[in-house]
């Protein structure tokens, strides 16, 4: 089953339950996936599924600081409830080893491919490597962090 239809699955599951705060964010999720079809003309297969979940994730996290921030404890709860709702969907994240041993690999990939030392004048394509192999898998903050300290050294 797909990662679109298992998520059609479980608005319906919310909508039979009655579980409003679930079948808001699941809504919510759906109204964007639809959106990006609109917009592009695509049919979602679940990397962009996943891409869209990820970018649904960020912008929670965003909030929830804010929110925080503000003392407005109510509507932080509420975006972490979407949150959590939202990371069911996402596949499971990698550990800042396994992040950096990936980065590591990339990194002398690319050394190989240019024939010398990568350095920091190289995060650009590093960067746009690790999206390509670690998009939905990891945090992209922790992955150029990694990235960074692998340059650094």
């Amino acid at each position: 089953m797909s990662l679109k239809a298992q998520i059609t699955e479980d608005m319906k599951n919310a909508m039979r339950a009655k579980d409003t705060e679930r079948l808001g964010a699941i809504r919510m999720l759906t109204a964007a996936m639809k959106q990006k079809e609109v917009d592009e003309r695509v049919e979602l297969d679940d990397a962009m599924v996943v891409a869209i979940v990820d970018k649904l994730v960020k912008q929670r996290k965003d909030s929830i600081a804010a929110f925080e921030q503000a003392d407005r404890q109510d509507l932080a709860d509420k975006e972490k409830a979407e949150m959590a709702v939202l990371q069911a969907y996402l596949p499971a994240r990698l550990s800042a080893e396994e992040v950096a041993a990936e980065v590591r690999g990339i990194v002398a990939a690319l050394e190989t491919e240019l024939g010398r030392a990568a350095g920091p004048a190289d995060m650009g394509k590093l960067m746009a490597a690790a999206k390509a192999s670690l998009a939905g898998k990891a945090d992209m903050g922790q992955v150029s962090a990694a990235v960074k300290a692998a340059l650094a050294r």
